[in-house]
């Protein structure tokens, strides 16, 4: 089956396409067309191009590629983007949705680059005469079944000891501690607002990857919770200290997963783990969802999130060669520029 390349330019044309692959897939509702085109518009650098497998209507496989160096293509992967950008029918192989694209791509493509993968949409292929297969990071969910207060039972005892001193403390200090579950889009920019005053805050500050209401990241999230706030997907939760913000989590929701997209909290606040404050109850209202089956970070697993979870899995990234010459002198590492 053949592939067509277009300019990611027309990207609106295939949305439709590229969300009944993301549905056949149950794929993570970042890969949706609507997170996928936003970050695209607002990350892409231009020269990037969608390669489409199948006839119109009964597609097999979507992607979007750029030239990475004279002979290698990579998907699409700014880092707002937790997987690579590629969707394909599930009973679909790597290796035989890939095989054809190197007569179609521009150039004289030798490898293709599929990143970050995850092994809950597609299986992690085995060995292959065209394929190197990597591991990339190991990466924490939750399972969200039976009540939160089973699942937190089974939490640490330092975790829920600290929970509890801390509850203590806020009412002992007649600290007012507001949750806010939002929902609404008209919410969202002053929300944004919020999160980027804590996270410009702190570390991330300097080395300039904070969010900000004004800067691409900022924009580009405030675009993409309005998008899923209006569809009923998106969620924010913040948590005030006395009307004070010092903790915002930024998520989304589709096919009974909730994405933990971006966290951050007021580094200045002491004696207190607001993040984990507002977490506890994020999660209390997140179990109490019959529609949602799990809690997905996609970020590596760190000390935090281990606190939170036992659940690990292993993302990975795919190499597909044109030929078994070309995948066996890059292993030896005798193929620089491939």
């Amino acid at each position: 089956m053949s592939w067509e390349i277009y300019s990611a330019s027309r990207f609106a044309e295939f949305a439709s396409a590229w969300d009944r692959l993301n549905n056949r897939s149950r794929a993570p509702p970042f890969l949706r067309s609507a997170f996928v085109g936003r970050a695209l518009a607002t990350f892409g650098v231009g020269d990037e191009l969608i390669a489409v497998r199948g006839d119109n209507g009964s597609e097999t496989a979507i992607c979007i590629l750029r030239r990475t160096s004279t002979c290698i293509w990579q998907t699409f992967q700014p880092s707002q983007l937790p997987l690579g950008a590629w969707l394909m029918d599930p009973g679909l192989s790597y290796a035989d949705a890939a095989r054809d694209l190197f007569a179609r791509l521009p150039g004289f493509p030798v490898m293709v680059g599929i990143s970050q993968q995850d092994p809950a949409i597609y299986p992690k292929p085995g060995p292959n005469a065209l394929l190197q297969s990597l591991r990339y990071i190991q990466t924490g969910w939750i399972s969200v079944e039976g009540a939160f207060d089973s699942y937190w039972m089974q939490r640490g005892k330092s975790l829920r000891q600290n929970m509890r001193t801390q509850h203590s403390k806020l009412a002992r200090e007649h600290i007012a501690a507001t949750f806010d579950e939002i929902t609404s889009p008209d919410q969202v920019p002053q929300a944004i607002e919020d999160y980027g005053r804590l996270e410009s805050a702190g570390w991330k500050s300097q080395l300039g990857t904070a969010i900000s209401p004004t800067n691409r990241q900022g924009k580009f999230y405030r675009g993409v919770l309005e998008d899923y706030c209006r569809a009923g997907a998106g969620r924010i939760f913040r948590l005030s200290f006395n009307d004070r913000p010092v903790a915002v989590d930024l998520c989304i929701e589709g096919d009974g997963m909730h994405v933990l997209l971006k966290t951050t909290y007021d580094e200045a606040v002491n004696g207190f783990s607001p993040s984990s404050l507002l977490k506890e109850h994020a999660y209390r209202q997140v179990f109490r969802r019959s529609e949602i089956r799990s809690i997905e970070f996609f970020g590596p697993q760190m000390q935090w999130t281990a606190r939170w979870t036992p659940w690990t899995r292993v993302l990975f990234h795919v190499n597909v060669f044109r030929n078994p010459f070309l995948r066996a002198a890059r292993v030896r590492g005798a193929c620089q520029d491939c």
